[in-house]
């Protein structure tokens, strides 16, 4: 049988699957076997592809990331299973021949059968008992005839079949045995279409039937009982069928009446023997073993004489006539017989072998490849199922990244202007808390109370330790009046800063936005930091005594008083003679502003009953005799007062102007030292504080920007970090989606050759079992 085999792609494209074209019995040639062989070749092809399929499906299963929940463990055994399955298919497809078991009693003829079916004798014949084991001849692929043993690969020659199977050899096999006869299949067309001939012992001469069945006639597809037709059906034969038709369902079996040449000694009996036997034949194979219908019986039963048939072909091979030579009566009849028989042999064995090897292991492939394709199919559902719910999770991812990202945006400008004004109001409370504390600062240098004495040394110490005690009590006093509202409206900030940020932080992470605050270990407080040892280190204490009525103490006094004037009246006043200097005294700029005020502005006793231009006159020689450097200055003065005032006035303003400086050197202990010490650096330090408040407010404004612009920082890396999480999950999911897709893509593509695989399985049904 021709068949259109040539090689295509499958419907979805793919390569290595080929077309099998749609076959009748029309397009055969004459041999029914060639049925079997073109159904062989066809269905080997088709579980090439299925074996590749699987496989590829199994390679497909098994890289499918653990991480993707699309395929179960038990799916990828079953895969696993079906490829050690099909693999064992392929291997009995391969191995898969047209086998006949040919049975009978002792010297019924099967090996000559067997030899008249090859035309060449091959196998040993003779009379009795001949064949101790079970021959099996088939075609050798080599053109080579040889034989082997069945435990054993080494190739002898075909002349020894007939030591090591024949019944007479002194070391003949056991019965059970099998040797297999290796022939050209040029010499035989039986062979050449893949038939497989079994010669058996004779079942009367062991009791070992069961052991044979088992062993050698399970994979018969056709079974011929050699018969002797000067006899009738022995119970011997018909046990062993109905033995064989326990273990096989309606085997195909022949019944040759093998030695029907023996009939021409009787022809008038020739009638009614035939009957006999085909009765007997009949009720065996119809009524016993129910293998066939009455209509089907003289299809099974046939007269021949094997014999007579090999003799006739061997003359055919050497060149002569068939019916040349001596010939018994009725010989073309049984020869003709003989070859209807193979011809009916050769349909049945055909049709028996594609259903018997061929349809269950078409209905396997099947199945298999169906419930291959019931995995893919899960395997895609599952994948997309898997990708849409992915998809929907990155869409919400997107939507959550954008979400946080504009609100952390809003969120970063309310917070600087938040922190932006409360370091302002910090800045202006400390600037006001530190200068009113300035202007108290004399109190809190009064609460210093260390040892004080005028020796530098120690003073340099009673100033470091003074130094101390300001900054102190002044930073102490800060953080009284500010520390704790200060301290209140961080937390309050750091909190709402906290719980603002935290609703943009996924739950998991929401704890740690609130560990960021119980992280520091001791509360903020803004650190004051005045440095008043360095901002007075220019601090020159003068505590040497000065009496308070000297000279140049009052006109201290007075300057400080009139320091605006700057003695503009007493120019305007002054002669052109006065205003020329005298040699030897200093410019008038440079004399004491007491000078330089107008004598209506003195108070006292001993001024009142002087006139004006007296007054005039008194205050340049007074001037004149301070300014002297000489005796003569001061002998001048007092001479001038002796005569103006009088001695008694002088003597008593002496007495009382003594007392008074007596009184005062006397009281000029180291307690009045330390108060006009502390006196002098209270002024001091004043003057220096005051520059540094808008520097120290400033910096501790920028203690609570800094502390509140880090918690803020912290807070959004938080956020940053969640955000760049999200996003490397959004790319995770991506790569997953992709994955996703190219599984759910590829579980499609092998589900079409799963059904592009079934679909071939059917047409070669249609072609060759139905």
């Amino acid at each position: 049988m021709e068949m259109g085999n040539g090689r295509g792609g499958a419907g979805d494209g793919s390569p290595g699957f080929h077309n099998i074209s749609r076959m009748s019995h029309s397009n055969v040639n004459n041999s029914p076997l060639q049925i079997f062989v073109q159904a062989k070749k066809n269905i080997n092809d088709i579980f090439k592809d299925i074996d590749n399929y699987v496989g590829e499906t199994s390679i497909f299963i098994s890289h499918i990331p653990s991480e993707h929940p699309v395929v179960t463990e038990e799916q990828c055994k079953e895969i696993e299973e079906y490829a050690k399955k099909v693999a064992c298919i392929r291997e009995v497809l391969e191995r898969d021949h047209m086998k006949v078991a040919f049975f009978g009693r002792t010297s019924n003829g099967k090996s000559t059968v067997i030899n008249a079916m090859l035309r060449e004798k091959v196998l040993p014949s003779g009379i009795g008992h001949t064949t101790s084991c079970f021959l099996q001849v088939e075609g050798s692929e080599t053109g080579e005839s040889y034989v082997e043993l069945e435990d054993s690969p080494v190739k002898q020659p075909v002349k020894s079949v007939g030591q090591l199977a024949n019944a007479l050899c002194s070391e003949k096999l056991t019965e059970s045995a099998l040797v297999r006869v290796f022939w050209p299949k040029e010499k035989c067309p039986l062979l050449r279409d893949d038939v497989v001939f079994v010669d058996s012992p004779g079942i009367d001469v062991s009791p070992n039937l069961d052991e044979w069945i088992d062993k050698h006639c399970l994979d018969a597809d056709v079974f011929v009982l050699v018969a002797n037709a000067e006899s009738t059906l022995m119970v011997t034969e018909k046990n062993f069928f109905h033995k064989v038709s326990q273990r096989l369902s309606k085997p195909n079996i022949f019944i040759l009446n093998n030695r029907w040449d023996a009939s021409a000694s009787e022809p008038e009996f020739l009638d009614q023997v035939r009957g006999q036997h085909l009765e007997r034949a009949s009720d065996f194979l119809t009524k016993e073993l129910k293998v066939v219908g009455k209509d089907q019986v003289n299809e099974r039963v046939f007269f021949t004489s094997a014999k007579e048939v090999l003799n006739a072909r061997l003359q055919e091979s050497k060149g002569q006539p068939v019916s040349g030579g001596s010939m018994i009566e009725g010989f073309m009849g049984r020869y003709m017989e003989f070859e209807d028989f193979e011809r009916k042999f050769e349909e049945c064995i055909s049709k028996s072998a594609v259903k018997t090897k061929f349809e269950q292991h078409s209905q396997r492939g099947k199945l298999i490849a169906r419930e291959t394709n019931d995995v893919l199919d899960k395997v895609h559902t599952s994948a997309t199922k898997l990708r849409e719910e992915k998809q929907r999770f990155r869409k919400e991812l997107w939507d959550k990244i954008d979400f946080t990202d504009k609100q952390l945006q809003l969120l970063t400008n309310e917070m600087k202007d938040k922190i932006r004004q409360m370091v302002e109001d910090v800045e202006c409370k400390v600037s006001k808390a530190l200068s009113e504390e300035i202007r108290r600062l004399g109190n809190l240098v009064d609460e210093f109370n260390a040892r004080f004495h005028p020796d530098p040394l120690v003073l340099n110490i009673y100033k470091r330790e003074l130094h101390n005690h300001v900054e102190a009590g002044l930073g102490s006093n800060l953080r009284a009046r500010l520390s704790t509202a200060v301290a209140l409206n961080m937390e309050n900030s750091q909190k709402e800063m906290t719980e603002r940020m935290a609703a943009l932080l996924p739950p998991e992470k929401r704890q740690l936005s609130s560990h960021l605050l119980t992280q520091r270990r001791e509360p903020f407080e803004v650190l004051y930091r005045l440095n008043c040892d360095n901002l007075c280190s220019d601090f020159q204490e003068d505590i040497s005594f000065r009496f308070s009525f000297g000279i140049q103490a009052l006109m201290q006094r007075f300057y400080g008083k009139n320091k605006t004037r700057k003695g503009a009246w007493w120019s305007s006043q002054q002669p052109a003679t006065l205003n020329q200097t005298p040699r030897g005294l200093p410019p008038p700029q440079q004399l004491s502003p007491m000078l330089q005020t107008p004598t209506e502005n003195v108070q006292g006793p001993f001024f009142t009953s002087a006139s004006e231009p007296d007054l005039s006159i008194l205050s340049h020689i007074a001037v004149a005799g301070i300014a002297s450097q000489g005796t003569m200055g001061g002998l001048l003065i007092a001479g001038f007062a002796l005569k103006t005032i009088g001695w008694r006035i002088i003597a008593f303003t002496g007495i009382v102007y003594g007392g008074l400086y007596l009184y005062e050197r006397l009281t000029w202990t180291n307690k009045a030292k330390e108060r006009e010490f502390k006196r002098q650096y209270v002024e001091h330090a004043t003057k220096k504080l005051r520059l540094i408040v808008d520097l120290t407010s400033a910096n501790c404004s920028h203690q609570v920007q800094q502390e509140l612009s880090s918690t803020f920082a912290r807070l959004c890396h938080l956020v940053d970090s969640s955000t760049s999480e999200m996003e490397n999950e959004m790319k995770s999911l991506e790569e997953e989606i992709q994955k996703l897709e190219e599984l759910a893509a590829s579980s499609k593509l092998l589900k079409n050759k799963a059904n592009y695989l079934v679909n071939e399985l059917d047409c070669f049904e249609k072609a060759f079992l139905k």
